[in-house]
Parts: structure tokens; sequence; C-alpha cells
């Protein structure tokens, strides 16, 4: 497997559906309804990214340094990207932790701290994991340990290593069975959650397998959440859900997840990635890719020369 290749497949998708998703945030009431049923793509541009592909952008180019998690360098480069611009979007207590990295305290520390000792659940570990999926698809065990790794690096709470390894599997799989047809929602949805920590996340990704394959959109968003906690249990099995939906079709599969709204620049960026690792950006119409804000040259080939 070009293990370069892959990644960046999947990062593409990933910050298209970031900033096809933070679109939506600009719109309210009747008038986002209505463009969302009738798929009129919101007219601003450009379409900018946010915090879930500057910290994808992170991890990738930790994994084209090291060709592993090393987690100190990832909480630096975490941090050094934020103070670069803080504007991004980030999560209330991102704020914290990396300002807190950046002026020198050990990340272990600022991590494990957060929310009374409690660490975040928040789905920031999950929402940039997608390309390290794709970087090690041919080995899950890897694959997991690895998410685990790259989520501890902000997120100390279990759920949200669940969260991580859940999407970074997610994305493997698509990876692996990029030359083969597309599994079944619910065997797709099962077998991640078998690779997932027991937590909330797995039981929900569980709930996500079984649900009967006519359900809408809707019934799929009232039962799993779909980021209103900003947590990776209301937010990963949603994305997930519509991922498994749209195998194929990277376009149908963020109107989809876009629908549930919620945090959808975050629900968008998990299934891009993850959709993205299996079927790349050529279906996508030619206005989003020129819309959306472009992610460095590295990214296709690891150097920054």
């Amino acid at each position: 497997m070009d293990r370069i290749l892959n990644a960046a497949r999947s990062l593409r998708g990933l910050a298209l559906g970031d900033s096809f998703g933070q679109r939506w945030f600009f719109r309210r009431g009747a008038e986002r309804t209505d463009s969302l049923s009738r798929r009129r793509t919101p007219e601003e541009t450009p379409w900018n990214w946010t915090d879930d592909t500057a910290m994808a952008l992170s991890v990738l180019r930790i994994l084209h340094l090291h060709g592993h998690i090393d987690q100190d360098a990832l909480a630096d480069h975490f941090a050094a990207t934020y103070v670069g611009d803080p504007s991004r979007g980030y999560g209330p207590s991102m704020h914290g932790v990396l300002r807190a990295v950046h002026a020198g305290a050990d990340w272990r520390d600022v991590t494990t701290a957060v929310f009374d000792g409690q660490g975040s659940w928040g789905n920031g570990s999950a929402m940039r994991v997608a390309p390290l999926g794709a970087w090690f698809a041919d080995d899950l065990d890897l694959v997991a340990e690895q998410a685990a790794l790259s989520a501890e690096a902000s997120h100390a709470h279990p759920e949200a290593i669940a969260g991580a390894v859940a999407v970074a599997v997610a994305a493997a799989l698509m990876t692996a069975g990029q030359d083969d047809d597309a599994m079944a929602p619910e065997a797709f949805l099962t077998a991640v959650a078998d690779r997932t920590p027991f937590s909330e996340v797995r039981g929900g990704l569980r709930t996500a397998a079984g649900i009967a394959e006519a359900t809408s959109w809707r019934h799929a968003a009232e039962v799993l959440g779909t980021g209103h906690r900003i947590s990776c249990p209301d937010t990963v099995p949603f994305a997930l859900w519509t991922a498994a939906q749209e195998p194929d079709d990277l376009t149908e599969a963020l109107w989809l997840t876009a629908n549930g709204l919620g945090d959808v620049d975050t629900t968008c960026a998990i299934t891009g990635g993850v959709v993205a690792a299996r079927t790349g950006t050529g279906g996508v119409p030619g206005h989003w890719l020129a819309a959306t804000e472009p992610v460095p040259d590295w990214v296709a080939t690891g150097s920054l020369a």
C-alpha cells in the first residue's frame, strides 16, 4: 500500500467535509433547511476549513516525519499550529490546553487535568484521525494502537480514545477495500465496533449497525446524536452511519451527513475522511473542490521541499 497516497486521499476528503459542513453554520432556520432539502450549496466562497483539518494536518505531518505517532512531537505540533492561527474554531477546552502546552507545560499533565481530572471526551480526537487509519490500513491492530496514541496527546478521556479508534478503523477498512465491493452498512459498522474499546462510542456503533436499511437520516440522527454535545459518543456513531450508507459516493455521503446538522463541520469531516479513503475526491463536483480551501502541497508528497 502507498501510505502517503492513501492518507492524502483521506485528508483531502476530511478537509472538503470540514469546509462544506462549516458553511451551514452561516445559515439559520428555514433558509438552512430549505437549502439542504433542495441541495443548494452555500454561495459564500472560499469554504475555509477549521480546527478539524488543522489538527488532521498535524497528525499527518507527524506520520510523514516519524512514520508513527510520537506523542511529544504531536502535542508540540498541535500547540504550534494553534498559536499560529487560533481562529480556526477550536473547542473551548482546547484553547487552554494548547496554550499551556505551547508555554512549556507537559501535555500529559494538562490533558488529564481538564474537566476536574476526567480529561476531555470531545470529538476533537475523532475528527482528525481518518488519515491515520488510511496510513496504517494494512494492520488494524496498529491502527487502533496509533489512533489511541494520537487521541491521548490532547484528550485523556476513554470515550475520546474510543472515538478516535473507531474513526481510524473505519478509514482503514475503507482504504483496504478500495478495489472490492463495499461492505454492507451493518457489517461495516459491526466490524468497526468490534475493534473499538468498550465505551459509549462502541454502544452507539452497535446501535447504528442495527438501524434498518430503509431508516431515514432524521431517525438515525435522533437515535445516535449529531454532535450537539460535541462529544465522541454523540458524534462518531452518526458520522460513521452516514459513511456506511454511501461508501462509494462522497458527495452523497456529505449531503446525508449535513442534513443532521449539529456539529456539522465535524460530522462531515469524519464522514469525508472515511469515505474519501475509499473513493478519493474525484467524483465531487468541480465547483465544490474549487471553493474548498486547499491543503498544503506536502500532503501528497511528504516533503516540504
